[in-house]
């Protein structure tokens, strides 16, 4: 029986999916709907397609953006994108569609014939690629075969024989490691869905009680810490996932300063306490008096540290015992972090940072993870030029991790970490913020916060609209998504700093695109910051407290 051909159809409308399997029904085909991007990557990674009919407009992510993330991922980046809209029919926009990798590009309503005819077109092509990789591959098989007969019958001597035993010997070890690898990934496919998974069904039964409360005030109060602390949870496992990705890739740099030691444990403690605290645990620091100083980059290995004490008190049973101690040996500082947790199996020991690797602890389980963030803090650890060590007498006997760092020889004893800047003389409510944002309830949540806060907010849902509502209402702040219809962020940013008015307003880039090159076109556009989303409203009060003080409003990127 002849494979069918896989066909993916994105589009937010239902109707339309509907439409196009009636235009697409044939036998051969097996169409596969997705009714956003995050449907269709998913689908993408699962399965192979032989075409992508993309609908342009729409929520949260545009076919462009969508094409875009397709060419950039080896696998997906060869498969064929005609793109469908009813909105956008100037040059510049087809021009953009084809830039994103588009084969083609059709206006609604489609022309049921012309659009049964391109595909054919791509299925067959897809269908002789299909067979000739099947006759490639027997051809290469039968070209294997004769090579291990040729091979076979040359290997007469004990030096060819040893070398055969050798190569057999490396072959099954190479095997076996693919094999594990393979089964890893597999398991951290699996444990990704779970944890996602996770946090969604409380948010989900949360929103339903709040809407039963009937405003009970006791009752909200209790639902949003509990939303706070999955939302987190989520966000706290895509942040890891992105960090790794963009390691591997080389695109993710250190901020480097010349620092206390000190302050970078404290700042690490502080983000691990409410962990810790919850685990009912004794955190003990054993740290020297006099100032060590480090050439690093204080975020990044601050999130080193709060990592390892994340894991300590996620694998130490209640009421357990921590302990952070540092050292300076010759010219390195060691820092070590013991706990009295279930301890790492022998045969673990040498693989625990290697990615995906995980142990079966029920403490785990009751806890999550995907087995990446030793590998993170492994990554970070040697891009400051350092090491990183487990240590273990096997389950039940607690953990060692021993980070090794180059330490500043040169040691001001004088040294003394920077105090905290005095509070705002104005507080934050006190600002016009203008919220830009095509989804209307990101910008509808972001500006309700605002509000309740005491803020004159104004929000608009595209980039011709921003500009608009700027003129009028001359905000302090502009908090501006980039992926927006009618007119992109940084356009829209670009002619609004073209008005002397603007000279007072901060502007600040949303967006889920978080790359150098994403933070530079930022700055080039006009914004004076870039944040990520879902925003960090602690950051963001941060920020906005930052400029009452005097902030110098230069192109600000924080480490994330």
């Amino acid at each position: 029986m002849e494979q069918l051909i896989n066909i993916l159809i994105v589009d937010d409308e239902s109707k339309n999916l509907t439409v196009l399997e009636s235009i697409l029904d044939d036998p051969g085909y097996r169409l596969v709907r997705a009714e956003s991007a995050d449907q269709a990557l998913l689908a993408l990674v699962a399965e192979e397609f032989a075409l992508l009919i993309l609908d342009i407009r729409m929520p949260s992510m545009t076919g462009f953006e969508l094409a875009q993330i397709i060419k950039e991922r080896k696998k997906t980046a060869l498969v064929p994108i005609i793109f469908l809209t009813a909105y956008y029919n100037e040059d510049q926009h087809v021009l953009e569609g084809y830039d994103t990798g588009a084969v083609d590009f059709l206006h609604k309503p489609v022309n049921a014939t012309v659009l049964r005819s391109k595909v054919a077109v791509f299925a067959e092509l897809y269908r002789i690629q299909r067979e000739s990789a099947v006759v490639n591959r027997a051809l290469l098989a039968e070209m294997k075969e004769r090579q291990s007969a040729e091979k076979s019958l040359s290997e007469l001597n004990e030096m060819l024989e040893q070398r055969v035993i050798e190569r057999t010997e490396a072959l099954r070890e190479l095997t076996e490691k693919l094999t594990d690898a393979d089964r890893r990934k597999d398991e951290f496919l699996a444990m990704l869905a779970h944890e996602l998974r996770n946090p969604l069904a409380p948010i989900v039964n949360g929103l339903q009680i709040m809407q039963m409360s009937n405003g009970d005030g006791v009752v909200i109060t209790q639902i949003l810490a509990m939303l706070e602390r999955q939302l987190g949870q989520m966000v706290r496992l895509v942040d890891d996932l992105l960090d790794n990705s963009r390691i591997s890739q080389g695109k993710l740099t250190l901020r480097k300063q010349r620092i206390a030691l000190a302050t970078v444990l404290s700042n690490a403690v502080e983000t691990s306490r409410p962990h810790i605290d919850a685990g009912g645990h004794e955190l003990k620091l054993v740290v020297p008096p006099e100032p060590i100083l480090v050439d690093v980059d204080g975020t990044r290995l601050a999130q080193v540290f709060s990592n390892l004490l994340n894991n300590s008190a996620k694998f130490t049973a209640q009421g357990g015992y921590i302990q952070l101690s540092v050292e300076v040996q010759a010219r390195d500082v060691v820092v070590s972090l013991k706990d009295t947790g279930v301890g790492i199996a022998p045969d673990k020991l040498p693989k625990i940072f290697e990615m995906f690797t995980q142990e079966d602890h029920s403490l785990e389980k009751a806890q999550g993870g995907l087995g990446i963030g030793l590998t993170l803090v492994k990554k970070l650890v040697e891009m400051h030029g350092g090491s990183v060590e487990a240590k273990s007498d096997g389950h039940g006997r607690g953990s060692e991790f021993v980070v090794k760092l180059p330490v500043v020889l040169s040691v001001n004893p004088d040294f003394k970490p920077p105090l905290e800047q005095d509070k705002p003389v104005r507080s934050a409510s006190e600002y016009r913020i203008l919220v830009a944002d095509d989804n209307k309830d990101a910008a509808d949540s972001l500006a309700m916060i605002f509000m309740i806060n005491g803020s004159e907010v104004r929000t608009v849902n595209n980039g011709l609209q921003a500009v608009a509502m700027a003129e009028t209402f001359q905000p302090d702040v502009i908090l501006m998504d980039i992926g927006m219809p009618k007119l992109n962020g940084y356009d829209a940013c670009r002619r609004i700093r073209e008005q002397p008015w603007s000279e007072k307003t901060f502007l600040i880039a949303l967006t889920g695109w978080g790359q150098d090159a994403d933070k530079r076109r930022a700055k080039e556009a006009g914004f004076h910051h870039h944040m990520l989303k879902p925003v960090d409203l602690a950051a963001l009060e941060k920020l906005l407290a930052g400029l009452q003080m005097g902030l110098d409003r230069q192109f600000l990127t924080p480490a994330v």
